[in-house]
């Protein structure tokens, strides 16, 4: 389980261990909290009270301070998970939903014409699909694109990296999702 950690200006930071976020407790970094209680840590017991020592753990934290990065300057990482979760599955030619196992990363542009290997320049292709394009481009292989690539934004990369939201988090990231974002159901 992990806790999403967001600047105090409610900006995505990370997704973060419960342990890395009781620190951040510990440490009174925690400016603000929201959605539910996902863990109880208990320490040791107050030589004069007696008290046990408990810190609570939310879903959703937002620690003080400025962060030294623009966030919006920060291009998500590419992988092949969050292309084809971008994607949703669907190969862009034929437009199959399959399994990840059965898709591919395909250049629009291929290597062999110059093509990069970005965000802009790829997307989610069975291997059937792949194979016969081939080097070529799209026109070329006279097989349309069925949706254009595109970046996904912070709010959307921050789901694409992380296979196991919890709800409220979900709830949370998908409420700053730009309108046309593919992951609106």
């Amino acid at each position: 389980m992990k806790v999403l950690k967001l600047s105090a200006q409610g900006l995505p930071q990370s997704w973060i261990s419960l342990e890395q976020a009781v620190l951040h407790y510990a440490a009174d970094e925690v400016r603000w909290e929201v959605g539910a209680r996902v863990a109880l840590f208990r320490g040791g017991h107050n030589a004069i009270t007696g008290l046990q020592s408990q810190i609570g753990v939310s879903s959703i934290i937002g620690t003080k301070g400025v962060p030294n990065i623009n966030p919006f300057e920060l291009k998500p990482g590419l992988t092949n998970s969050k292309l084809f979760a971008r994607d949703r599955n669907v190969c862009a030619y034929c437009g199959r939903h399959l399994h990840e196992e059965e898709l591919t990363r395909e250049h629009v542009i291929p290597f062999a014409q110059n093509g990069k290997d970005h965000w802009m320049n790829v997307v989610t292709a069975c291997r059937a699909c792949n194979h016969r394009k081939s080097n070529r481009t799209p026109e070329q292989a006279r097989m349309p694109l069925l949706y254009a690539p595109y970046i996904p934004s912070l709010w959307e990369d921050f789901i694409l990296r992380n296979r196991r939201i919890l709800a409220d988090q979900m709830e949370f990231l998908m409420a700053h999702l730009p309108r046309n974002s593919r992951l609106h159901a």
